[in-house]
């Protein structure tokens, strides 16, 4: 399978003509063909073919045939070269998301990231954002918003793309029967369709319970632990973290603490406040959290406390933003360093935590050992990656992976997010992995595609 660059153009007739210059004629070996089938997303035309005089890839289109395979657009773009007479344009990308009333930003507080993609990819692919109201199943084709040259959005009715990259941002729609039955449907036409859902805190572990090379990087963690559990956990490790399945930024997350002698204590936080309080007996610290979630206990999971790495007496966690490659391979693209705030429970920005390059971090805490430190922590969230990948159904292409480090240089990985958020590249000297970050995933729609020269696969 070859790849080849062409500019497209439109021509007014009506007829299903496509018209190529010689050198991409010789290139895509059509010389002295009539006819050519021609795709683009998952659909699919017989048209005619004639040369034409220019020099260089040139590609002219009929009205006849841009009607008829929904062709968004003139410009730069790709041809792959299937079997016999087959001609693949594109890719065709499509980016899932939800949608909001505004015109300028349909996407809500989504709509800047994603006209960024599109705008990366304008040269690569044919690339749009599109919501589950926006595709036509009967017909087969989706009314996607796609980006002019003046970066303002316009629509257009395309085929059913050659990849889906699922930006969805609610956990909740996603286990709704219309989502499940949307995805399901993708699979089927196949569609590469990446990345599938949010994971919950205990899905990952239960994805690594039997995962060797993972599991010496994973803290001890029970789902819906019964009150003598938590218990003896406390007793084992000292401290352990509290927290929700499904939670996110933070929110619902205690630190028990036992001092034998001094008894136990709840660290969590309570609107803007971080709350400490003090218990003389285990039973009285489960009747507080009883009283304050009642039946929601059943939905959370505790965790082995870390003693992690600090500076000024606050400890450090670190997101490292995964990313698979245009050639299939885990890389660690961006990588943020969080301190927590005093007081609080979790290094999140909103809890009063503050972000760090990792270099920063490292160097303050490791010393001269500190790019030996960084090297053994990106290996780990390969590792890591892999084995998530290697035990999850689904086709994956990004990850956010919280990562630890204690005091004797042993990296951990507490929680594993399939959509992660890009807070960390707000910091002035993460802005670029923020674009690198981008870049990937425009390769990685390419590999899932097979716009790419294949190769690389591991």
């Amino acid at each position: 399978m070859s790849l080849t660059s062409c500019h497209v153009h439109f021509s007014p007739s009506s007829e299903r003509i496509v018209h190529l210059s010689g050198s991409l004629l010789r290139s895509l070996k059509l010389s002295g063909k009539k006819t050519l089938q021609l795709k683009f997303g998952q659909e699919t035309i017989t048209a005619a073919v004639k040369p034409i005089d220019r020099q260089g890839h040139h590609l002219y289109l009929s009205a006849g045939i841009r009607q008829s395979i929904r062709i968004p657009k003139a410009g730069s773009i790709s041809f792959v070269q299937g079997s016999d007479n087959e001609v693949q344009l594109g890719p065709l990308i499509g980016i899932l998301t939800d949608g909001s009333s505004k015109t300028d930003s349909p996407f809500g507080s989504r709509s800047g990231y994603i006209r960024q993609l599109i705008r990366m990819g304008e040269r690569k692919a044919y690339m749009f954002a599109f919501t589950p109201r926006d595709v036509n199943w009967t017909k087969e084709t989706i009314n996607g918003y796609f980006i002019n040259s003046a970066g303002s959005w316009y629509r257009k009715v395309v085929p059913l793309p050659d990849v889906v990259y699922n930006r969805l941002p609610s956990r909740y729609a996603e286990t709704t029967s219309s989502i499940i039955g949307m995805r399901e449907r993708f699979i089927r036409k196949g569609v590469p369709f990446f990345n599938w859902s949010f994971f919950n805190k205990s899905d990952v572990y239960k994805l690594l319970d039997q995962d060797i090379e993972a599991l010496e990087h994973l803290p001890e963690s029970v789902n819906n632990p019964r009150p003598e559990k938590i218990k003896e956990m406390l007793e084992k490790h000292q401290f352990i973290y509290y927290k929700p399945t499904a939670g996110s930024l933070g929110i619902g997350i205690y630190r028990l603490t036992y001092h034998p002698k001094r008894g136990y204590f709840a660290r969590y936080r309570r609107g803007n406040t971080n709350v400490l309080l003090r218990f003389t007996n285990f039973n009285s610290l489960m009747r507080m959290l009883e009283t304050r979630h009642g039946n929601g206990l059943g939905r959370y999971v505790s965790q082995q406390g870390v003693r992690l790495i600090e500076i000024d007496g606050c400890p450090i966690d670190f997101r490292f933003h995964m990313h698979k490659n245009g050639s299939n391979q885990w890389v660690p693209v961006g990588i943020g360093a969080k301190k927590a705030g005093r007081g609080s429970v979790t290094t999140h920005i909103k809890n009063g935590g503050s972000l760090l390059t990792p270099e920063q971090a490292l160097s303050r805490t490791f010393g001269d050992k500190a790019d030996e430190m960084l090297a053994k922590a990106k290996a780990v969230s390969i590792k890591l990656s892999q084995a998530i990948e290697r035990n999850f159904p689904h086709t994956l292409g990004e990850l956010g992976l919280d990562i630890g480090i204690d005091k004797d240089g042993e990296v951990w990985m507490f929680e594993a997010n399939a959509k992660p958020g890009r807070s960390i590249f707000s910091h002035p000297s993460l802005r670029a992995q923020g674009r690198d970050s981008m870049t990937h995933i425009l390769e990685h729609c390419l590999y899932l595609s097979k716009f790419k020269e294949q190769g690389g696969d591991d």
